[in-house]
């Protein structure tokens, strides 16, 4: 073995395939020696790696094991090949940093400058995966006085720096190439070692060579960082974005390395102290210096203060790596200012829910006419209507104020008044002032669409006797019993909506009902990953402090403590943005996932495509309130699912509310309207989840009801 060969192997493994002739007969060298001590982990590790998701590298696995023999403990350990072992090793990254951020910051060279602080710089730098290649430098041999900062042993005595980091990181690592330079780095080797480099961290102690390094790194146009282990001191200089910029940001003015040199550190301590300021100085190591070379040999450093600056140093490197902002500058991570700042928590108590009393109900005719109208399902309770009033007349105005982005055309919207104008029906029928009704879409198009009810002196029976059930209906989103549907429900269902011209379809099957649960979710999960869908969705959900008359009540969600936890992490817009960057999300099925599977039925009730505009629509809005009702006189509870390819009639209409996902959305359309058998020249008004369940914990509120007059 030549002499550069045995110094490198003084601080790198022997890497071995034992597949390679040359290789294999090293080991069988290596084996046969009677102090070497053998360690095979290649099945433990390769069990780890089938436990993790790895799909994506799961090709790599036919990648050979490898032998890895550490002469400075006469060690041979067997491991799976590089692909796996830091797959694994750095599985538990993500996803603070992903597979391809991780792949990204690989391909960086650090280097590092001083091994006593920049010893845990770099071993961190190794064990978050933080680049591809290290290169260290020191002149130092380790003394016991060190190990107070740098986490080596009494083994390590004598042995120089930059060796025991790079042999520490090599039995965290095999596979990471280190270089070192164990002269340390002066004027003559600054360039050598900073070419090549994507960052370079300096954490000697020399101010002259300080100086070389930052005027050496504007040269090569590369970032510099340095923590100073002193109330958390950490300096960036972008000398990649800013090569002409002054060193130390100016602190020093025109001042060079040449002028340091031949400097006794007495004369140099002026400049130390214009760098890092007097008054910024934690105040024990300011005294101390008064101490250096009287009764401390050199300025203090902690242990805990030097991981702390480290963390800090690649937490900056990560951010240069991934190409993220960091600015030039300086900031103090102070850690012993923070635990100053200790202070208990802010207490995070149950919701208080103040419940106003529900107004006094109208006495009158009309005003329980309106009241109907007002208590009708809409998606996120929006009620997008206005209602108005005379002697003569009810009017329901669709409100296009009140629509959303999933209520494509306001066909939503259109359902919804449908439904509000059959409960004024039911009213007026039930006092006796039923008349004509009709739906119009002014051409003037004052509103998309309006709903009129002429009052007359009819009683139809019919919507008489809904007219209790009205003022009942509730949304129950509680979780069902599984129970099979009652003998007789699905047709007596079918049966109201046929006399309201629509017709349904029902799925009662288990498997098919799963199969259903999954394609819901899915939809569920496409509306939490699009930005404009999700930030809707958290709108129409009514907390304590809100607006107590329109959107879903939080409570009435009837979330289990899990999904408790999940709807605080799930408002998140922040955090929904990396779950859709990932393309994860898979949890954010399981809501109604859940809900759908634990049900006895699913109907969906549909209409002729042959009804033209909204008026199709609002007459199917009868049926699905007529079949609602209907639903809860059977026992049932009923909870409306609106899936965000519900009111989409065509792909660009899917394009304009989720563009990233218009496949998907295409897909689980054309599925689902399939699993349900609904043919292609009918469209579903509404879909409806039917279950046996306790009662709804409460009901959302409405808006109050505009006063009228109502003395004719």
């Amino acid at each position: 073995m030549g002499g550069d060969q045995r110094r490198v192997a003084e601080y790198r493994p022997l890497i071995l395939d034992e597949a390679d002739p040359e290789d294999a007969r090293t080991l069988a060298e290596l084996r046969a020696r009677p102090h070497t001590e053998c360690s095979d982990l290649r099945g433990l590790l390769r069990t780890e790696f089938d436990r993790i998701k790895a799909g994506e590298i799961s090709a790599q696995a036919a990648e050979s094991d490898r032998w890895i023999y550490y002469p400075w403990r006469r060690a041979l350990v067997g491991l799976p090949g590089p692909h796996i072992f830091r797959s694994v090793r750095l599985d538990r990254n993500r996803n603070k940093l992903t597979r391809a951020e991780q792949d990204r910051l690989r391909e960086l060279t650090i280097g590092v400058v001083g091994q006593s602080a920049g010893h845990a710089v770099a071993y961190l730098l190794a064990l978050e995966g933080i680049g591809g290649r290290l290169r260290l430098a020191d002149l130092d041999d380790i003394e016991l006085s060190n190990l107070n900062r740098v986490p080596g042993t009494v083994f390590d005595i004598g042995v120089n720096k930059a060796v025991v980091t790079a042999r520490k990181i090599a039995e965290l690592d095999p596979y990471l190439p280190v270089e070192i330079f164990e002269t340390g780095v002066d004027a003559d080797s600054v360039d050598e070692f900073l070419a090549g480099l994507s960052i370079v961290v300096e954490e000697c102690d020399s101010l002259d060579i300080k100086l070389e390094i930052r005027e050496a790194a504007g040269r090569h146009a590369i970032p510099l960082l340095m923590e100073t282990s002193d109330r958390g001191l950490l300096d960036v200089e972008r000398f990649d974005l800013e090569p002409d910029r002054p060193p130390f940001h100016g602190l020093l003015g025109a001042l060079r390395a040449a002028d340091l040199r031949g400097l006794s550190p007495q004369e140099k301590a002026p400049f130390v102290v214009r760098l890092f300021g007097a008054k910024a100085l934690s105040a024990r190591l300011a005294a101390s210096m008064v101490e250096v070379g009287e009764t401390v040999t050199s300025w203090p450093q902690l242990g805990s203060d030097v991981m702390h600056g480290a963390a800090s140093v690649v937490a900056a490197a990560r951010r240069i790596g991934l190409g993220l902002e960091l600015p030039s500058g300086r900031i103090r991570i102070d850690m012993d200012r923070h635990l100053d700042e200790l202070a208990e928590p802010a207490p995070v108590g149950e919701l208080i829910w103040e419940d106003e009393p529900e107004p006094v109900p109208a006495t009158d005719a009309i005003g329980k006419i309106l009241e109907a109208a007002q208590r009708a399902p809409s998606g996120g309770n929006t009620q997008p209507w206005r209602l108005r009033a005379d002697a003569e007349v009810i009017r329901v105005e669709l409100a296009p104020e009140h629509s959303s982005a999933i209520d494509i055309g306001y066909r939503g919207s259109a359902v919804a008044l449908g439904a509000a104008l059959y409960n004024a029906r039911a009213a007026a029928a039930a006092s006796g002032l039923l008349g004509a009704h009709e739906f119009i879409e002014p051409a003037d198009r004052s509103t998309p669409l309006e709903g009129v009810l002429r009052l007359g002196e009819a009683a139809d029976p019919g919507p008489a006797a809904d007219y209790p059930a009205v003022l009942t209906r509730e949304t129950n989103r509680g979780l069902g019993s599984g129970a099979p549907l009652a003998s007789g429900a699905v047709p007596s269902l079918a049966a109201v909506a046929a006399a309201s011209g629509a017709r349904l379809y029902a799925l009662t099957d288990p498997g098919a009902m799963a199969r259903a649960a999954d394609l819901l979710g899915e939809s569920d999960r496409v509306r939490y990953l699009t930005p404009r869908l999700h930030a809707e969705m958290m709108q129409e959900v009514r907390w304590p402090e809100d607006d107590p008359d329109v959107g879903i009540d939080a409570r009435s969600l009837e979330l289990t403590p899990q999904e408790w936890a999940g709807l605080e992490i799930g408002r998140r817009a922040d955090v929904m943005a990396h779950v859709r960057s990932w393309d994860g999300g898979v949890a954010l099925r399981g809501y109604t996932r859940d809900r759908v599977v634990s049900a006895s039925a699913l109907v969906a009730v549909t209409f002729a495509a042959t009804e033209s505009g909204l008026t199709g629509y609002a007459r199917a809005g009868e049926a699905v309130q007529r079949v609602w009702l209907e639903a809860q006189r059977l026992g049932l509870a009923v909870q409306p699912i609106s899936p965000i390819f519900l009111y989409a009639q065509r792909s660009s209409e899917l394009a304009a509310i989720s563009p990233d996902y218009t496949d998907t959305l295409a897909s689980l359309q054309s599925r689902f309207l399939n699993l349900l058998g609904v043919p292609g020249h009918e469209i579903m008004a509404l879909v409806l989840r039917l279950s046996y369940t306790a009662a709804a914990t409460v009901r959302s509120r409405r808006r109050p009801v505009p006063g009228v007059d109502t003395r004719s």
